[in-house]
């Protein structure tokens, strides 16, 4: 019988392999045939010829000599048609073999048409726009040469203080599962040969979002069940959708940098998960093991390849040590035509191996960039990314003949509407606050005062500014732009201050641990806030802030994030009541930093503090502060008001082969149409391994208007409620679970039913 299953065994392994290799291109196979060792290598290295690529110090030299030599395949920081066939050319018409590179670049919230940053656009929860927004992108890149995006990321993140939690989706899984999916299909499209299409990359592989201390670049450590359940989904619903690539991350993984980690990019990647795309580092990573303590740029090289990393950017560690490490025996070279092949398909899939010049077409640069629709979908996106966080005796929506003092450094300052990683977009080519308020309502009276500097911190304004002068100390004092602001404020009916962070107080290299809006604007909203005038804080940010003191205040304040070259129009149209706001929050916004890491999902733990947040001897909670956060997941008021009733299960009982349906009636009970986001959360009451507080596990974005009512209804099965168990088993069990649905992460369980076996 053992030799029987042996036989079986063999002759299915056999069998796979003639499949895989009749699922082989011919093309691809082809070239490999013709290619030395050299060549192979070459193909995977990326490169960059500089020009302001912010995301490090090493700009790689002698690129064109290395492309006609046949040692690069792919650069990045090159755009427009003519530089992109000039690039192309150098490679199809003077390299030996012809082949035509890729062309890559960091897209992350759009192009040229910059929308919110990632974090922003998450508050919409709306995958329809998010995939709107990604095809324009697409279509921008392409327009300008580019066919390959180092986006979506979709590391979850829980620590505010961590400066790159502005690039994802939030805390959640299941949201950012979502999300990622909606931004691959939305970047490349049913048909990646078609021009106006480019291939993703999903980053950072893996859990790049949570480093020690909330500081960039540092050590994470987890264990698998808290990977699989929170951190990793994300990753593979990109790779579920057809991602084409997959960028490591730079932290470490059990001990191992995600460049050479084998479980991470072969085990699990492939073999589990089944990608089939080429797996990038990022810049300089492979390098960076030599300082994570892996030996020097030939064995951490080394390391990388047979870990299954196939294309090393910018480092050059494979194309200057690979060959000698297959003479030594230390990589063979089925490895390196392994990635070779990878990255081949990759340009066959995109269709360069029938077209090198498919994307340099020079006449649609004029049609397809910074288009009017193109504008008019960031100015969309950004109205459905605002979330009001606080309403103070109706000051809001504003009217449109009102006398307005407009306050803040932020209010008139072009540079900071962008937000953090938009090299492509032109911070002057953007709306400020000031020019998009006077567009949306031309008979108000809206007068502007700077009233403060972003920071009077002139230590950490030169640290900020080591990527770009997007804070400047001016040269009035302090007290000259308050008491000009308080003039201001006096003779008004309202306020509408414009705080919050500058563009690169977050983003990559951007951690904070003060979390607090600097304390020259805090001085700044304190004296507003004494006038006694209605005061709006529109407050700007890439990160949730600690604003107990703000929330405290009579103010109402409007999140805007950095919402992207529509800003000031958008603004203006949420202000002005020409949008209702309806975003939600995607991060829990903590009390203080002493919370953080804080997210909804928390578990219970065997001591679990009290519900009404007061101090209890010996329970899980602090001395100073409630356990709750400020802000729940999920948190977001509008002008109107929504009243949820008859939650309840289409049936108590859930079979093993079948689904029920949960459901609640939503109701405008305000003075506005509005939409609302309705949230289903679960909880599995007893489980193997301990479960969280609650999960989401749907959403639905609904219009109401006022006085209207609708039931939404989500269908559940058994599929829905699977988690990985102790032995990384992706099961379900058999039990009780309880429900709710709501606006918000913080409601109460009103719902039961039970899975049957």
């Amino acid at each position: 019988m053992k030799n029987f299953n042996l036989s079986v065994a063999l002759l299915f392994f056999l069998g796979l392999s003639c499949l895989q290799a009749q699922e082989r291109i011919p093309e691809v196979e082809e070239l490999l045939k013709k290619m030395t060792l050299e060549e192979k290598i070459g193909q995977l290295n990326l490169l960059t010829p500089g020009g302001g690529v912010a995301t490090g110090s090493v700009v790689s030299e002698g690129v064109e000599a290395k492309i006609k030599a046949g040692k690069v395949g792919g650069v990045f920081g090159v755009s427009s048609p003519a530089k992109v066939r000039q690039a192309q050319e150098l490679a199809v018409k003077n390299s030996r073999l012809g082949i035509p590179l890729l062309i890559g670049s960091d897209v992350i919230h759009g192009y040229k048409t910059t929308y919110p940053i990632p974090l922003g656009l998450s508050a919409s929860w709306d995958m329809d726009l998010i995939k709107e927004g990604a095809q324009m992108a697409a279509k921008e890149a392409t327009a300008d040469g580019i066919n390959w995006n180092f986006s979506p990321m979709v590391d979850i993140a829980r620590d505010p203080r961590w400066g790159r939690i502005a690039e994802g989706a939030g805390e959640d899984p299941y949201l950012g599962s979502q999300i990622a999916k909606a931004m691959v299909q939305g970047y490349q499209g049913e048909d990646l040969t078609q021009p106006h299409t480019m291939m993703a990359t999903v980053k950072h592989m893996a859990l790049y979002g949570a480093p020690e201390a909330g500081r960039d670049y540092n050590t994470v450590d987890m264990s698998r069940l808290k990977m699989f359940n929170e951190y990793l989904p994300p990753y593979k619903a990109a790779v579920d959708a057809g991602v084409g690539s997959v960028m490591t991350s730079f932290n470490d993984i059990d001990g191992i940098p995600a460049s050479g980690n084998k479980w991470l990019l072969t085990d699990l990647l492939r073999d589990r998960w089944g990608f089939d795309g080429f797996v990038v580092s990022d810049y300089t990573s492979v390098n960076e093991m030599i300082a994570h303590g892996l030996g020097d740029l030939q064995a951490v090289s080394a390391l990388a390849i047979n870990a299954g990393l196939d294309m090393d950017m910018v480092g050059e560690g494979f194309l200057t040590t690979l060959k000698k490490s297959v003479e030594e025996g230390k990589v063979t070279e089925e490895q390196i035509t392994k990635a070779a092949r990878r990255i081949l398909e990759a340009k066959h899939k995109i269709g360069l191996l029938d077209d090198p010049y498919l994307y340099s077409d020079e006449s649609r640069p004029d049609k397809d960039i910074l288009t009017e629709e193109n504008r008019k979908l960031a100015r969309k996106a950004a109205t459905r990314s605002f979330v009001l966080l606080k309403k103070h005796n109706n000051t809001l929506p504003l009217a449109k003949d009102a006398n307005i003092a407009l306050i803040g450094p932020l209010a008139n300052n072009k540079n900071n509407m962008l937000g953090t990683w938009a090299p492509t977009g032109n911070p002057q080519l953007s709306v400020p606050i000031l020019e998009g308020l006077k567009n949306v309502a031309p008979n108000a009276n809206i007068t502007y005062a700077k009233g403060a500097n972003i920071s009077d911190d002139s230590t950490f304004a030169k640290k900020v500014n080591v990527f770009g002068q997007r804070i400047q100390i001016a040269d009035e004092s302090p007290e000259t732009l308050l008491k000009e602001a308080l003039d201001l404020a006096k003779s008004s009916d309202v306020v509408v201050a414009v705080v919050g962070e500058a563009t690169e107080m977050s983003g990559e290299a951007a951690s904070r641990t003060d979390i607090t809006i600097p304390d020259s604007q805090k001085k700044l909203i304190r004296e507003l806030a004494k006038t006694g005038k209605p005061v709006v804080l529109v407050l700007m940010s890439g990160r949730p802030l600690d604003i107990s003191e703000e929330m405290a205040l009579s103010v109402s304040i409007l999140q805007i994030w950095h919402p992207g070259v529509e800003a000031g129009n958008a603004v203006g149209d949420v202000l002005f009541g020409d949008y209702n706001p309806s975003g939600k929050l995607t991060n829990s916004w903590p009390r203080s930093v002493g919370q953080v890491p804080i997210h909804y999902r928390m578990k219970t733990t065997g001591r679990p503090g009290p519900e009404s947040g007061e101090f209890q001897k010996f329970k899980s909670n602090y001395l100073d502060s409630p356990n709750t956060p400020l802000l729940p997941f999920g948190y977001g008021l509008s002008y109107t008001t929504f009243e949820y009733s008859d939650v309840k299960a289409s049936s108590k009982e859930l079979n093993a082969d079948g689904s029920i349906e949960l459901s609640a009636t939503v109701t405008n009970t305000g003075n506005y149409n509005g939409e609302e986001i309705v949230q289903l959360y679960i909880r599995d009451v007893v489980r193997s391994v301990t479960p969280p507080g609650k999960e989401l596990k749907g959403f639905q974005k609904i219009a109401l208007k006022k006085g209207e009512s609708k039931t939404v209804t989500f269908t559940i099965s058994p599929e829905d409620l699977k988690f990985y168990n102790y032995d990384i088993e992706y099961v379900y069990e058999p039990g009780e679970f309880e429900f709710f649905i709501a606006g918000s992460s913080d409601s109460e369980f009103d719902g039961t039913f039970t899975l049957k076996k």
